[in-house]
């Protein structure tokens, strides 16, 4: 018999506003967590901990977080990326997380992204390396 078991169970589409489906982007294109014009898919205490890193770089006063913190302060490489990254959701009531696992060369990293409903829509509250043990809200942006 000629088939793989990949074309018997293709993977779930990511629902439209879906936890993943607001992850997903940070993975298409990086730096997109500290871009300012993407703040509003962040909610506390995320949001503070990037609205006090934005102040501290407009102030001149040098850069508080990682430009690839979505990378697990990995390089960017997007056929890596593209070619290891899993995600795997898990939905409480109105909290979510979203794991993160992907290779960049030859290391494993995984991330945790959490998420709350807010008037409908997941918000992302925090994003924890469980490789490198940090999390976005720890960050002293002052």
């Amino acid at each position: 018999v000629g088939w793989s078991p990949a074309e018997a169970a293709p993977a779930a589409p990511i629902q439209p506003g879906a936890p993943t489906a607001v992850v997903r982007p940070f993975y298409d294109q990086v730096g997109l967590e500290i871009d300012p014009a993407e703040r509003s898919h962040f909610i506390d205490p995320a949001k503070t901990v990037l609205d006090k890193s934005d102040a501290l770089r407009k102030s001149g006063q040098g850069e508080c977080l990682d430009p690839n913190m979505a990378l697990d302060n990995a390089d960017y490489d997007k056929a890596e990326i593209d070619k290891s990254l899993k995600t795997l959701e898990a939905i409480n009531g109105d909290q979510a997380k979203v794991i993160v696992a992907f290779v960049i060369s030859g290391n494993p990293h995984r991330l945790e992204w959490k998420f709350k409903k807010v008037d409908g829509d997941w918000k992302i509250t925090d994003l924890l390396s469980v490789t490198g043990e940090w999390a976005l809200s720890q960050y002293q942006c002052e």
